[in-house]
């Protein structure tokens, strides 16, 4: 086995030490370091773990483990290195002198992963008041890590000590399901269902949203506003929303039975569905003929996600072509999504001005703005509806327009969600969902809790689908959701 010398700064027992700067070291070894220390190595997992673990280069080549000890003149300390090629650092935990020197197991370096993903990226650098470092090698003594369902047990208790609620673990399937909701790939009846946002999670009602144009679900008759009662004979009552949701995923060709109340007639249907693959398309759109010299954008975003800039765009410009004067931008029930997605839509309707502020504990890190290069409807009259599930990335929109006077903004105050959430994959397969920042609106008000406040209120009975909003501007829809159009963009 190769050898050599790696001359290194000086290291407290305790402090991190960056390896593999030179050489691959052999059982037994001494290595120079300064202020007179050697470090020697005690214990390798074999020869070929020693070869891999230490490698000529910057490249580290897989996970391993070696454990070390400190020659030093005046005092003895043990110290234990986890070398990894995903973080490429040796983390150093220290072992009081009466104990073993002991090695880590697969469970330990998964566990360590998401503790280290958390340091990192965490908007909290006091991590709610605690040793971040004591809670590590507390957990590590202390916490049993024998399966891999203990270990996803000791880093939901981990990621509890922050006390926030949207930071979270997701085993591989949930962390599957999350990105492919991102990327609008999904296999299901095509469905976008939802709770009111006013309930607590666990609503007797699963209300349909909108059905995707051409899907399963669309196909069956399934109606905005129509409520799912039972999912395989299974009662809805008392799900919460992503657990329902799963439900009416699965393989493609796959059934699924689903008891529906007609939003209208008020009967219950009981129909069998085949799953198949969607793309999910956030945006419908539809052009309101209100009079002969009145044109009227309609727009529903219903998600942020890597399809939705496309999707708006394509929206505006076809709108535009088609005489629009005018434009109502409904997110009502859009619960966020993908950040870059809100802030190239944001610019569409923006000549200039803030968008938003990204803040830390330590204040303003990063400020969005538009310049006009992207616009495509920075001046029309436009109107932007909100509700209580309008939430996250969504408010970032609903604070951008309101404190540029960009918008008339209608509803009811937002959900006041004002932290921003990114995705971080574990090597297994499962991941983590981390709170990385906070935002400000373009007025610098935090609207953490407190949500986004309209201009007006909107009637509750305005329907969430361009044929039937069409309706209540024109006149021909029910008489609660009739909207005079010389009221719409009024503040």
């Amino acid at each position: 086995m190769a050898t050599g010398i790696w001359q290194a700064p000086a290291a407290a027992p305790g402090a991190r030490l960056q390896l593999c700067k030179g050489a691959i070291f052999a059982r037994g070894q001494k290595i120079s370091l300064r202020n007179r220390e050697r470090l020697r190595i005690v214990k390798v997992l074999s020869e070929e773990a020693a070869s891999r673990a230490c490698v000529w280069g910057r490249k580290l080549l897989r996970f391993e483990i070696v454990t070390y000890h400190i020659d030093r003149l005046r005092r003895r300390q043990w110290l234990l290195f986890l070398v990894t090629s995903a973080l490429s650092i040796a983390l150093i935990a220290s072992v009081p002198n009466n104990l073993s020197a002991w090695a880590l197991t697969e469970e330990n370096l998964l566990f360590l992963e998401a503790w280290r993903t958390i340091d990192r990226a965490y908007v909290d650098k006091s991590f709610n008041g605690q040793s971040w470092f004591r809670y590590r090698e507390n957990v590590l003594r202390n916490e049993p890590m024998n399966t891999r369902e203990e270990t996803y047990a000791a880093i939901r208790k981990m990621l509890a000590t922050l006390d926030d609620p949207f930071t979270r673990f997701l085993e591989p399937e949930k962390f599957k399901s999350l990105v492919s909701g991102t990327t609008g790939a999904l296999t299901g009846v095509g469905l976008e269902v939802g709770f009111d946002a006013n309930s607590s999670g666990l609503p007797d009602e699963l209300v349909v949203v909108t059905p995707v144009a051409g899907g399963p679900a669309a196909r069956a008759g399934i109606q905005p506003g129509d409520v799912i009662l039972e999912i395989d004979g299974e009662k809805v009552g008392g799900l919460s929303l992503y657990d329902a949701a799963k439900k009416l995923q699965g393989p493609e060709n796959s059934s699924v039975i689903l008891t529906v109340l007609d939003r209208e007639s008020r009967m219950e249907n009981t129909m069998t569905l085949t799953r198949e693959k969607i793309v999910v398309n956030p945006v419908t759109w539809k052009l309101c003929e209100v009079s002969s010299y009145q044109k009227l954008g309609y727009i529903r975003l219903s998600t942020f996600n890597q399809n939705s800039v496309r999707a708006v765009q394509q929206a505006l410009e076809a709108l535009h072509k088609s005489g629009a004067s005018g434009y109502v931008l409904d997110i009502r029930n859009n619960g966020g999504g993908y950040f870059p997605a809100v802030i190239d839509i944001a610019k569409m309707w923006l000549d200039k001005g803030v968008i938003v502020y990204i803040a830390d504990n330590r204040g303003i890190r990063d400020i969005y703005e538009a310049d006009g290069g992207s616009a495509i409807a920075p001046s029309e009259p436009l109107a932007l509806l909100v509700n209580k599930g309008t939430a996250s990335a969504s408010e970032i929109l609903a604070g951008a327009f309101k404190d540029n006077d960009r918008a008339t903004v209608l509803g009811e105050p937002t959900f006041g969600k004002g932290k921003i959430q990114s995705v971080f994959e574990l090597s297994d397969g499962s991941g983590l969902v981390v709170t990385t920042a906070r935002y400000q609106t373009p007025d610098k008000i935090d609207i953490d809790k407190v949500g986004v406040s309209p201009d007006r209120p909107l009637p509750e009975a305005i329907p969430r689908d361009g044929e039937s909003f069409c309706k209540c501007l024109q006149g021909s829809g029910s008489q609660e959701c009739r909207i005079p159009l010389s009221s719409l963009f009024k503040k």
